[in-house]
């Protein structure tokens, strides 16, 4: 069995009730859950089940493994609540969605840079492109044009492309339609004012934008 996602169909759940499926020492696996795990470079929501905190949350395949603490009184069949860091997870989804538009603008205006990786912490994000010379030089333009999209409350809209490949996009119509199996925000406005600021250079004609919130 597939643990059921309601991160996906509900990323603004903040708990939930799920079902113990097995139990591996301190790794266990529900049939639902809200608490999303690292992928795409977004990272793990925080939380807790049972009470317990979840240490690690690792995606493999379809199923998401959950560690907790070793002396944990856990039991297959046993029903327990799951409740996510919620401060946590709206920042990610905000930042998370802030690099999607930074990407998106990147593709459009600059002749498709080759991305060679990204991150979405709590603190900030950044998306990593293959360019040469100083890319401070179009975050001007970069900035403008994503406060035009985040100040037209756009609306987001985000589902499977393929739901038992578990294959998702977002879509902002007149804007872009790309793959991604992140939570999303229900519309760009959510996101607020932002920053965009060079990073560390990162050696020969690899650039990296952050993204902050403000």
């Amino acid at each position: 069995m597939t643990v059921k996602k309601l991160f996906w169909k509900d990323p603004y759940l903040k708990q939930c009730t799920a079902t113990i499926m097995t139990v591996d020492g301190n790794r266990i696996t529900l049939d639902q859950t809200i608490v999303f795990a690292f992928s795409g470079g977004q990272a793990s929501d925080s939380g807790t089940i049972h009470g317990y905190a979840v240490l690690t949350a690792q995606k493999v395949a379809k199923e998401i493994i959950y560690e907790i603490d070793v002396s944990h009184d856990l039991q297959v069949g046993q029903q327990v609540n799951v409740v996510i860091d919620w401060d946590k997870r709206y920042r990610i989804m905000k930042l998370h969605f802030a690099a999607e538009i930074v990407l998106e603008l990147m593709v459009q205006n600059f002749n498709n840079p080759k991305k060679i990786g990204a991150n979405i912490m709590e603190e900030k994000a950044r998306v990593d492109f293959e360019w040469c010379g100083n890319i401070s030089e179009v975050l001007p333009l970069l900035q403008k044009k994503m406060e035009e999209i985040i100040n037209s409350n756009s609306p987001i809209l985000s589902c499977f492309s393929d739901e038992e490949r578990e294959i998702r996009y977002w879509e902002i119509k007149g804007f872009g339609k790309v793959p991604c199996g992140g939570t999303h925000i229900k519309n760009t406005g959510e996101i607020g004012a932002v920053l965009l600021k060079r990073g560390k250079r990162l050696g020969a004609n690899k650039e990296r934008i952050e993204i902050y919130l403000r």
